[in-house]
């Protein structure tokens, strides 16, 4: 028997200019698809010349440049509609779709929807639901008293997954695809029972106790920050009046 961890799955990550999902912008985004644990890796990639200025702390990220941005980026708009498209063909098809802290990543694909298409991350899916899998909220809560840091360069040591080398957005989309197929194996006991869609459905909760944690610290430390705990998109902002 092939659990959901060894088999379909697919991987989403962008590079950016900032970290503000509702006003920063995509500059290179990749979904990465795989049939089995250790199968061919079928990438695509994309690369936008925002409109705006990539700062220079974004570039020591990922490296790219206004310069190489404006000569080699696509205008956004026809390049976050094909994004969405690639999404919703996964969706359609019921593949798993990774997603490092879903939360920024989908939330600021949607809102870069709304911007350039006047439309959103649902209307392209067509209520066909993503099953998410994100790799941050599934170490945080199966390995909940594991002391040290999280970032996604630790998650990659602890699980034993070797990088492909920089932060080029389909470096970090097949690292985080192969984190989960880490995470599941060795969680196997707890997680092969269950489906993608029931573990998208329990990561929701337990994101959400965790926002809620992070966010008792934060007032317990007098720290300002708060923390959003809708899990994997973001609610659309209010309109000012």
């Amino acid at each position: 028997m092939i659990h959901w961890f060894d088999g379909p799955l697919a991987a989403f990550d962008i590079g950016t200019t900032g970290t503000d999902a509702e006003e920063d912008r995509i500059v290179s985004a990749a979904l990465v698809v795989q049939d089995a644990t250790g199968g061919r890796l079928r990438v695509t990639r994309w690369l936008v010349s925002p409109g705006i200025p990539v700062p220079p702390g974004a570039t020591g990220i990922h490296g790219l440049t206004d310069d190489h941005l404006q000569r080699n980026g696509r205008w956004p708009a026809p390049v976050v509609e094909e994004v969405a498209l690639a999404l919703a063909e996964q969706s359609a098809t019921g593949r798993p779709l990774v997603v490092m802290n879903a939360p920024f990543g989908l939330t600021l694909l949607d809102r870069e929807l709304r911007r350039h298409r006047a439309s959103s991350l649902a209307g392209y899916l067509r209520n066909k639901p993503l099953h998410v899998l994100d790799p941050r909220v599934l170490d945080k809560h199966l390995d909940r008293y594991r002391k040290g840091p999280r970032t996604p360069a630790d998650l990659c040591e602890v699980y034993g997954v070797t990088p492909d080398g920089g932060h080029a957005a389909a470096a970090d989309a097949a690292a985080s695809l192969e984190l989960v197929r880490a995470l599941g194996r060795r969680f196997s006991a707890r997680l092969e029972r269950l489906s993608p869609a029931e573990v998208h459905a329990l990561q929701a909760v337990w994101h959400a106790a965790q926002a809620r944690g992070l966010q008792a610290w934060f007032e317990k430390s007098d720290t300002p920050g708060p923390v959003d705990p809708a899990w994997p998109l973001r609610p659309e902002l209010p309109t000012a009046a």
